[in-house]
């Protein structure tokens, strides 16, 4: 499996370096974007350290570096986020993941976006009660 491969043996060019730069790249674009960019800015009062912070994230979902310490998910709930949000994170995201890693990497990198952005959505708005039938 690709993935693991990735992992096991990281991918030239690929280091918490390569991935802070993607992180720098992406939150370069989100913070112009009118839709997620008032999020972020409103959200984040130190940007090196909230980039520094997200470096370890993602290295720690690519490289599995232990970096990372949090609870994504509880700072995620605090903030005014929508679901239609994720469709311009993830765009955003892929855009940057292919201006910094070649192909397969940038791939990795997209998938991987797509299963933790589909994951926060489940956490953030899925209810089952609002999905019951009505009797």
């Amino acid at each position: 499996m690709r993935s693991a491969n990735l992992i096991a043996q990281p991918a030239e060019g690929l280091s918490r370096e390569s991935i802070g730069q993607l992180v720098r790249t992406f939150y370069g674009k989100a913070r112009l974007d009118p839709h997620i960019g008032p999020v972020f800015e409103a959200a984040v009062d130190d940007w090196e350290h909230h980039l520094e912070h997200l470096t370890d994230f993602w290295s720690m979902v690519v490289l599995r570096d232990g970096r990372f310490r949090g609870s994504p998910m509880a700072a995620h709930a605090r903030q005014p986020i929508r679901p239609e949000m994720f469709d311009t994170w993830l765009g955003l995201w892929r855009q940057s993941a292919r201006e910094v890693f070649a192909p397969a990497v940038a791939d990795e990198f997209i998938r991987r976006a797509e299963r933790i952005a589909e994951s926060f959505k489940l956490g953030l708005f899925f209810r089952p009660e609002d999905e019951a039938p009505q009797p």
